[in-house]
């Protein structure tokens, strides 16, 4: 485990603007800096940068957090690894806790040099193999498209990565899947005669391999195996190439093949991506809607086709959103995505995919397919099948239209089928109360607890000032209040910023609403010279809030008769103060700061 202190201390070294700035050109825009968001698509700028309270936010998506925050979501790193990346760009060694060393997760830096060295030899073996490279030819590839993807060739040799590795026995080639080792401990190659495809993270580093069969033989495709880099369920082929066009069309294609990637991109179609070897998953979902507004999964249109889009529509439902959209698109059953492009060319590929399904229809489809809605039985049957689809939908217009869909398509009324579906009842903005509707909802100015949590991430050494005993135990923001109270009187925070919240409260209960007070912050900042004239009012402000609670609980004992001369006293005393604030004779704090019987102010 990383020390929390050299967490803060690597956040007061490193510039927000300029990590983001190397991954992601940055302009600046008044105070802060402003780019296209790079986590989802867009064409005018909303992403924002502060350098003051060094924490990046997009208005469009909602993303933000700190440096750390930023590498983890844009490269793909594990909060361990953007750390020691930060640190790393700034000559910084990154300590461990003692008590931790035990528990720690191995360094894989070896692992990743052990893989760039093997991709290397696959491209150098593939110049030298006149087979490999007429395979490529004959499949329409070009030597630039080839050099794109990285391409190599594992040549027909039980212990060919000998070659690059003096010592073939290293631990580190069986970690990252390149050698196998049988019973008798003796190691082979576990690629042999294969075109090599590079799998790639985020950040460009190979993480493990594919490799084709070259013309006959099987299995005809071979993958690395999982290992510390390589995790199948994550990854997708080709992403690294893609982002661009991506983020340009707003829009990327899930093919199955990493040679179908290889060929849509030689031919013109360059926002494709493949899973790898995996039915697809709920992170490879959440991770391509981060790229784009649509994804269209493209599938073969025999019965295995159909198989494997059904199950990425179940791994899509619960990471729908009302403003995204997942189609899928199925090709001719002679067909896959390669030898269609190479056969009718780009622009029949792309008229395919505007027509894809989008996902609703395509379960619609497969379900009025399974049942005959002509009978009783047919039609519960179909309600059956869809509960427990539609209920792992999150997003609510979404999700109401295909309740729609399925009443009119089952007879039911749509109350009976949100009921069958165990739905709550929705409600149509045109079915409310039209008075009730064009009622304007009250504004209501920031609470003086809000403000003050503002004024504290803004600033946190103040939260050492902070009276307890006066701020309402029943608000939201008291127990973060109290946490980063705690936070500075350690140690753990001295002079902050909302950066280094983000990252000493990242994956507590306080996470959300920091999050939200942040991003206030960039939306709307204080002035540096109001700062403390404006944190003096609202301890004002408590003090008024607290005396107006014990004013209320005094009138409702003396409304009894149960008051004591020492609380008629107290109560004489509160009544007198409140007479002087109602008839303008406060001072200039109290006026600015709301009299302390308005209980509005909590």
């Amino acid at each position: 485990m990383i020390p929390q202190s050299f967490i803060q201390e690597l956040l007061s070294r490193v510039d927000v603007v300029e990590v983001i700035d190397r991954l992601v050109p940055l302009k600046k825009a008044g105070a802060n800096y402003a780019a296209c968001c790079p986590f989802h698509a867009e064409k005018s700028p909303s992403f924002t940068v502060s350098p003051t309270k060094q924490f990046y936010h997009c208005f469009g998506c909602g993303a933000h957090g700190s440096a750390i925050g930023f590498l983890m979501e844009y490269s793909g790193l594990s909060y361990p690894e953007a750390i020691r990346e930060l640190a790393g760009q700034i000559g910084l060694n990154v300590p461990e806790d003692e008590s931790a060393t035990r528990t720690a997760k191995p360094d894989t830096s070896s692992l990743s040099e052990t893989m760039a060295r093997a991709a290397k030899f696959y491209r150098e073996q593939l110049k030298s193999s006149a087979r490999a490279v007429d395979y490529l030819k004959r499949r329409g590839l070009t030597g630039e498209i080839a050099a794109q993807f990285g391409l190599g060739y594992a040549p027909d040799a039980w212990q060919g990565l000998e070659a690059v590795f003096a010592d073939y026995g290293a631990r580190e080639l069986l970690e990252a899947g390149l050698v196998i080792e049988n019973d008798q401990g003796r190691r082979y190659d576990r690629f042999r005669d294969r075109i090599m495809f590079p799998i790639q993270d985020q950040r460009g580093n190979v993480i493990g391999f594919g490799g084709r069969v070259i013309d006959q033989g099987e299995p005809k495709y071979l993958n690395s195996p999982e290992t510390p880099l390589f995790e199948k369920g994550r990854e997708l082929y080709g992403l690294t190439q893609a982002r661009a066009a991506i983020r340009d069309v707003d829009s990327v294609i899930v093919v199955e093949g990493y040679m179908d990637v290889v060929a849509l991109a030689q031919h013109g179609v360059p926002n494709a991506v493949a899973t790898l070897g995996t039915a697809t998953t709920g992170t490879h979902v959440q991770k391509l809607l981060r790229q784009a507004d649509r994804v269209i999964f493209c599938f073969d249109g025999d019965i295995a086709g159909r198989k494997a889009a059904w199950r990425a529509l179940e791994a899509s439902l619960e990471q729908l959103a009302d403003d995204k959209t997942v189609c899928f698109l199925f090709l001719p059953s002679e067909h896959d995505p390669d030898s269609f492009i190479r056969e009718r060319g780009r622009d029949a590929f792309n008229a395919e995919a505007a027509r894809a399904v989008p996902l609703a229809g395509f379960l619609m489809r497969e379900l009025l397919g399974r049942h005959d809605i002509a009978s009783a039985e047919g039609r519960a049957g179909l309600l059956h099948d869809a509960k427990p689809l539609i209920g792992r939908v999150q997003a609510p217009l979404l999700r109401l239209a295909m309740v729609k869909e399925l009443a009119a398509a089952s007879g039911f009324s749509q109350p009976e089928v949100e009921s069958s579906l165990g739905l709550k009842p929705s409600v149509p903005p045109w079915s409310r109360n039209p008075r009730a509707a064009t009622r304007a909802a009250p504004k209501h100015a920031p609470s003086l607890s809000r403000t003050l949590l503002k004024l504290i991430v803004h600033q946190p050494e103040l939260a050492a000032r902070l009276p307890f005993e006066l701020i309402p135990q029943d608000r939201i923001e008291t127990p973060l209040l109290g946490a980063i109270a705690d936070a500075v009187s350690v140690g753990d925070i001295g002079r902050g910023s909302p950066a280094m919240l983000l990252e000493h409260f990242r994956q507590t209960s306080h996470a959300s609403l920091l999050g939200d007070i942040a991003h206030e912050l960039v939306d709307d900042p204080f002035e540096e010279s109001a700062i403390e004239p404006l944190f003096c009012d609202l301890l004002d402000g408590l003090r008024e809030q607290a005396r107006g609670g014990e004013f209320r609980k005094l009138q409702e004992k003396l409304a009894g008769g149960r008051l004591d001369p020492h609380e008629l006293a107290r109560y004489r005393e509160l009544l007198t103060q409140k007479q002087k604030l109602g008839s303008g004779q406060s001072g200039p704090q109290e006026d600015r700061i709301a009299g302390f019987s308005d209980s509005s102010a909590t």
